[in-house]
């Protein structure tokens, strides 16, 4: 599995080195007339999508802690039910006549 993995990673990073540089055009960035910046196109495209993970990636972080709530709420639930049924559960019935 390590392997596949290595060979997805650089597959990526061929990708990315050649899409690099067949997108090498600089392209001008404007503001409100604050600043024109220029930079290549690549980088404003992965950074687009450095974006995007980094805000995909915060939003599972939030999903993650608001399921472990949930799951543990549930399991104080099924904790709790637990102990009310063994507390209403009925003695075991003993059968005198069995014994003599």
């Amino acid at each position: 599995m390590k392997v596949f993995y290595l060979i997805l990673v650089i597959l990526f990073a061929f990708f990315i080195v050649t899409f690099s540089l067949l997108n090498d055009e600089l392209v001008t960035i404007r503001y409100y007339q604050i600043k024109d910046i220029v930079v290549p196109a690549y980088m404003l495209i992965f950074a687009g999508l450095l974006v995007g993970v980094v805000i995909t990636g915060l939003l599972g972080v939030v999903e993650r802690f608001r399921l472990n709530r949930a799951n543990s709420r549930l399991n104080k639930t099924i904790r709790d039910l637990r102990k009310e049924m063994k507390i209403n559960e009925h003695p075991p019935i003993i059968d005198e006549s069995r014994k003599l």
